[in-house]
């Protein structure tokens, strides 16, 4: 909020103001460094200059981390002076093209997901079950496979779904690496069950309510 002596006080979004060099400063440290381009005696700039390092250093205390960090936080303060700064600091103005430069990328290999609703995830647990020795252990293993997809497919499809066709989509991701046995069979799935989306309803929310429905109806016997 800024005062205009013709309206009174304005409401300032962050839109309307200028942008933050670096944000993790906040603006009130920006303020301060375009005030001590405003401050004519050299001095007193100077001195201002490293009080708002000793700011600098507090606000970002993480700094202490890195190496050279006193040499950090000045090239910080010229970054945020937009490298148009007259001060006697310890160390030089750092070259604004240093900056720059982008980071480099990382490349992420990425092959595309063969069954969104399942997710990326099944398709490593299918490669680590393919090359597990057949036996109990890998049974039981393709039995809580079976069981995770078949709960992920009622998450997106609502309608029932048959063992059998989790079990065929199961030997289709593999690349046919994964037999599922004949004689395999998965729990059936309680009426009442129901299966929410990531991130979807507010369970938390809804047990309060049930409680708060409990003590009323106590109350009310």
């Amino acid at each position: 909020m800024e005062y205009d002596s013709q309206s009174g006080c304005k409401l300032l979004y962050n839109t309307e103001r200028k942008s933050l060099k670096l944000p993790e400063y906040g603006r009130n440290v920006q303020k301060m460094v375009e005030y001590l381009r405003t401050i004519e005696d050299r001095d007193k700039r100077n001195e201002q200059a490293r009080a708002v390092v000793k700011v600098m250093e507090i606000i970002n205390p993480q700094v202490h981390l890195q190496e050279n960090y006193e040499q950090k936080l000045w090239d910080h303060l010229f970054i945020i002076a937009d490298f148009n700064l007259d001060v006697d600091a310890p160390y030089p103005m750092p070259s604004p093209g240093k900056f720059a430069v982008p980071p480099a990328q990382i490349p992420v290999k990425k092959k595309p997901i063969k069954a969104v609703h399942y997710g990326r995830n099944i398709e490593s647990i299918i490669d680590l079950i393919a090359e597990t020795e057949d036996g109990e252990v890998k049974t039981a293993m393709i039995r809580s496979l079976a069981g995770y997809m078949r709960q992920q497919y009622l998450i997106w499809n609502k309608d029932s779904v048959s063992d059998d066709t989790i079990f065929h989509d199961i030997e289709q991701l593999s690349g046919g690496r994964i037999h599922v046995p004949e004689d395999m069979h998965l729990t059936r799935i309680s009426s009442d069950a129901t299966f929410s989306r990531p991130g979807a309803g507010q369970p938390g929310r809804n047990h309060y309510q049930r409680y708060n429905n409990q003590r009323k109806n106590q109350r009310n016997k």
